[in-house]
This record gives C-alpha cells, sequence and structure tokens, in this order.
C-alpha cells in the first residue's frame, strides 16, 4: 500500500471506515492506521468522525496522466514526449535530469503529487503536502547554448501567469523568478517559484529542466512554518481543476519552448513589465551578505533588472541575487 493508493480513496472527502480502507487496499486496519498517521505527519489534514471512519477535511483532485493529455490541444500533444505522474519523489527536477543522464528528458514532464527534497533557488526547501500543490519539471534541449537561455525563467514566469489569468486570478511577477498573489486584499504573498537548472556547453547543446511549485492549497499549520508572505491559489479561486491547470500549464509551457530558442525574451519582455510587482518602488537588493537599498525599474530584452541606486542605474543580471520590497 503506498500513500497515494491511500489519498486516491480519500480523495472524493467522503467518510471512510478502517475497515473499507483495508479491504479497498488489501492491508489490515492497523496497516491504514499506520499510513493515516504518515498523512498527518505530512501535513495533510484528516477529520475523524467518531464510529464512521475518516475522510480529508478538503477534498482534493489527484492527478491524472491520461485526463492531462487529453485535455492538451493537438501542437502540445506532439511537442510533449512523455507525462510522468509519481506520487512521491525527492525532487522532480532531479528525476528529468536522470532522464537526460538516460539519454531521454527533452519534451519530458514530471509531476509529483509530494516532493521530499524538492529546492527552490538559493538551496531552499519547497514542502507542501500531497496532492495540495502543483510541483512539476519539464525537460528540453537548446541547441544553442547557455547564452541562448537569457530570460528564461521570466518568460516562464510570464506563462505561468497567463494561465492563472485565464482562470480570473491576477499574479504579479518578482524579478528573477518568483509568483505573487494578494490575497483577500492582503500584502502580495509567494505563490510559485520557478527553478532552471542547465547543464551542457556555453555555446554548444545544453538541456535545460525547468521546475515549477506552485501553493494550491496551504493548511494554517504549514503557514505557520513559513518565514515569508505566501499565497495559495484556492483562497483566491476555489473550484479549479488540478488536471485542467496542470494541462494549460504544459500546454502553454511548450508552446512557449518550441520558438524560445529562436525568438530569445525580446516577446516576453512588455508582458514581464506590465506584471512588474516592485516597478518604481523602493527594494533592498541582497547579494550574499552584502545588501544595498535601490529602486526597481523595468528588465531589459535580456531579462536583467535595471535599478536606480544612489542616483545611478545600474542593471541585476541573475545569480545568487535577491530582491525584496522595501517598506
Amino acid at each position: 500500500m503506498t500513500i497515494g493508493n491511500l489519498m486516491r480513496l480519500l480523495s472524493d472527502g467522503e467518510v471512510h471506515s478502517g475497515e473499507q480502507l483495508g479491504e479497498a487496499l488489501g492491508v489490515s486496519r492497523a496497516a491504514v492506521w499506520k499510513q493515516l498517521k504518515k498523512l498527518d505527519a505530512l501535513g495533510v489534514e484528516l477529520v475523524a468522525v467518531k464510529g464512521r471512519g475518516y475522510r480529508l477535511a478538503y477534498p482534493l483532485e489527484p492527478l491524472d496522466g491520461a485526463k492531462i493529455v487529453e485535455r492538451l490541444p493537438a501542437n502540445a500533444r506532439h511537442l510533449l514526449s512523455r507525462l510522468f505522474i509519481e506520487d512521491q519523489l525527492p525532487s522532480s527536477n532531479e528525476y528529468i535530469r536522470q532522464r537526460f543522464a538516460q539519454g531521454a528528458g527533452h519534451g519530458e514532464v514530471c509531476f509529483a503529487e509530494l516532493q521530499t527534497a524538492g529546492r527552490g533557488r538559493r538551496g531552499r526547501v519547497w514542502s507542501t503536502p500531497w496532492g495540495q500543490s502543483l510541483m512539476l519539471s519539464l525537460g528540453w534541449r537548446f541547441e544553442s547554448g547557455v547564452n541562448a537561455l537569457e530570460g528564461l525563467s521570466l518568460a516562464v514566469g510570464v506563462v505561468v501567469a497567463q494561465v492563472l489569468e485565464q482562470y480570473g486570478v491576477s499574479p504579479k511577477l518578482k524579478w528573477p523568478n518568483d509568483i505573487l498573489l494578494a490575497e483577500k486584499g492582503s500584502e502580495l504573498g509567494k505563490l510559485a517559484g520557478i527553478l532552471i537548472e542547465v547543464t551542457g556547453d556555453a555555446a554548444g547543446p545544453c538541456e535545460v529542466v525547468i521546475g515549477i511549485g506552485m501553493n494550491l492549497s496551504l493548511p494554517d499549520s504549514l503557514r505557520a512554518t513559513i518565514d515569508q508572505p505566501v499565497a495559495a491559489l484556492f483562497d483566491a479561486k476555489a473550484g479549479i481543476s488540478r488536471n485542467q491547470l496542470a494541462a494549460d500549464m504544459v500546454s502553454e509551457l511548450l508552446d512557449m519552448l518550441a520558438g524560445f530558442e529562436s525568438e530569445g525574451f525580446t516577446p516576453w519582455r512588455d508582458e514581464w513589465n506590465s506584471r512588474h510587482a516592485y516597478a518604481g518602488l523602493p527594494i533592498r537588493i541582497i547579494q550574499g551578505e552584502r545588501s544595498s537599498d535601490a529602486v526597481a525599474r523595468e528588465v531589459d530584452e535580456s531579462g536583467n533588472l535595471w535599478v536606480t541606486e544612489n542616483d545611478h542605474s545600474r542593471r541585476l543580471s541573475g545569480g545568487e541575487i535577491s530582491v525584496r520590497r522595501r517598506l
């Protein structure tokens, strides 16, 4: 019995007795109890109904590969090589990196219901309960080398924002790779993050893994452990199908990647600047142990962020730089 099998049985939001779950899974009630305790430890909120059994505090929709593929338009199906849905992985990015090492990887997408060693930028951990986020990694091979990737993380951010806007949500973009959302009129919180990992040659072919992690639901117990403002999509817009959202994300990302090598970031620049969370606002620039204050300006054709610092303009390039709103 896996956590995934148990979650799929509970995903309807109905009450299930330990006996019913055990029969369906072919295990004892004691084994079911152990798995339920694991779910609790993973941040999945369960409700015990006296004398009847257990149900999830909130219904969820498990990801289904067949449902995602059938919702893809024809051009996306052509660009998609393989789709993987994994119940649990250390890291979906690492999964696609291993696929590249095996001679595959290009045009492949991996979704993970739970990541045990998911990474954000600058080595941060990305952690959400089983089935309550959208975590995906997409592999793509570029023939022109690393220089062709300028601004790629920002273009990915635009694509994610455009998909969410189709659902009536209005996200903002934070340079270089975060998607922010205001919850119920409050301050902007981090909704999603992007992590791009590249292997290969500066001038020749390179392999890119694009990782995206998006909060869909965030239990209060988990929010309390996060040291920055965060947002969850379902708080802003309930009732969105996870499988439809997954299909929309895959379709639009593949479409963008198909043209990025020849077109670069330029077609995406104005779209990014129009969603710039901190345009014209005071920010703090953090680089290693050093920090400085500036005012954020626009991004250029290469995805660099221009700022005004001590009455002088300067350009911020990717790498280990972080910017924060200065209040």
